[in-house]
């Protein structure tokens, strides 16, 4: 009998999934037309990347317990001086700090391979940088970007941020004070790719960050393929390693995907304050396609915010969730004017702790001395054709000066606890056959 049961869900999940596919639509939210690049996920190649500069023929060695920095960034210098290259990292794990990619260089890590960051912040030195929508010195990642065009990692094996250590160090820091900041506490990124166009990353595994796992900021052009990021929420949470981390980005595609960590899965982010808006660093995030991923355990699959200004014409489809605190979380700040529009979710089922969560994010809540507080806008909010179990339906309360507009939800099939909703909150809310606990709302 369980057998059968399962062999049933089974059959529907290819069924929805078929059907989700034949639905795609060939138009971002706001109507224009989602160019061809979109459609095309084909794979680097490993020989097209140039000459190859495996790193132990180079002077580094098998030999887990032994920072190499110096030897990696060494070859991954040399390889740009004979212009460029791909650094491959060969079966066996390789211990660094932060590696500086050059432009014409690549990375590919081996089946087998581990890339692992060492847990020791001495190892990435302070430097210019970007943190949670602000420009400031910070640590780099283990492996950093800075205007490499086409760079590209690839290869089937793991970058590991071996971030323990920096975890009890941040949760004790916050028992010592309830109030510290996520910076207070040291701790690299796994991935830094900052003002670079033209950007894949494949098949990697990447894991066990001590603070974000990859983040990029001021990027065009980006594919993420195929990608399995993990951060555990048990026993030991991973505090805020996000997955993926687009900062002030345009032209995204992530698909084939498969994101569980302790935060958010996909965040927008793009500057924060009261005047972030006005800040030549910040900016908005255009044109993202999220689809074909599955989501385990994340605080949101998709967040706009908590340090964002702006985020226009982003699509999540084709997803299945297992284990989402949230499935749509848009983080409304009232110390930042934002405006997110043009959000569309549509061809997703699973479950998650609730649907759609709009609320006040107070946390650090700072106007820097402005007299008035900036509005914010949520506009041209879509959920199409969701088939989900959850906790609560509709999370939706926003402040004072949040304004809510043109939510439209569609052919929704929603089995939840908490199946209460309030349109009065929304200017211009609609909703077409959209159940909940089997009864069409409306």
């Amino acid at each position: 009998m369980a057998k059968s049961c399962l062999l049933i869900l089974h059959l529907l999940y290819i069924s929805f999934a078929a059907f989700s596919q034949g639905n795609k639509s060939i138009n971002f939210p706001d109507g224009t037309k989602i160019p061809d690049w979109f459609s095309d996920s084909s794979k680097i190649d490993l020989k097209d990347l140039g000459k190859q500069f495996v790193i132990t023929k180079h002077g580094a060695v098998i030999d887990s317990s032994v920072v190499q920095t110096a030897v990696i960034q060494k070859i991954i210098d040399q390889a740009h001086q004979q212009g460029g290259g791909v650094i491959i990292i060969p079966k066996g794990i390789f211990l660094s700090g932060a590696l500086f990619f050059k432009p014409n260089t690549h990375l590919f890590v081996s089946e087998g391979a581990v890339l692992k960051g060492s847990d020791n912040i001495a190892d990435y030195p302070i430097m210019p940088s970007r943190m949670e929508g602000q420009s400031l010195d910070y640590f780099p990642a283990l492996v950093n970007a800075y205007g490499v065009n086409g760079f590209t990692i690839s290869g089937k094996g793991t970058i590991d941020g071996n971030g323990l250590n920096y975890w009890k160090a941040f949760w004790q820091r916050r028992k010592e004070n309830p109030n510290c900041t996520n910076l207070e506490v040291s701790r690299p990124r796994l991935v830094f790719i900052w003002k670079c166009n033209n950007v894949q990353i494949q098949d990697i595994r990447l894991q066990n960050s001590g603070f974000w796992t990859s983040h990029y900021y001021q990027c065009n052009n980006i594919k993420i393929l195929n990608v399995r990021i993990t951060a555990p929420h048990e026993p030991v949470k991973a505090p805020s390693t996000d997955a993926i981390d687009l900062d002030v980005c345009s032209n995204v595609l992530i698909k084939g995907c498969y994101l569980a960590v302790n935060d958010d899965a996909i965040a927008l982010k793009g500057g924060k304050g009261p005047y972030a808006d006005k800040d030549p660093g910040n900016g908005e995030n255009t044109n993202i396609i999220i689809e074909n991923c599955e989501f385990g355990f994340c605080h949101a699959a998709l967040t706009c915010g908590s340090e964002a200004i702006h985020n226009k014409n982003i699509v999540m489809r084709n997803c299945h969730i297992t284990n989402a605190m949230r499935v749509l979380w848009l983080k409304m700040r009232p110390d930042t004017p934002q405006k997110y529009e043009f959000v569309r979710v549509e061809n997703v089922d699973g479950y998650a702790h609730s649907l759609i969560y709009v609320k006040p994010w107070t946390q650090f809540f700072d106007l820097k001395g402005r007299k008035d507080t900036p509005l914010s806008y949520c506009d041209n909010i879509s959920l199409k054709n969701i088939n989900l179990k959850c906790d609560v339906f509709f999370d939706v309360n926003p402040g004072e000066f949040d304004k809510l507009s043109k939510f439209n939800f569609e052919n929704l099939n929603i089995t939840a606890k908490n199946g209460a909703y309030d349109k009065t909150v929304v200017q211009g809310f609609e909703l077409n056959n959209v159940r909940v606990n089997e009864k069409i709302i409306k």
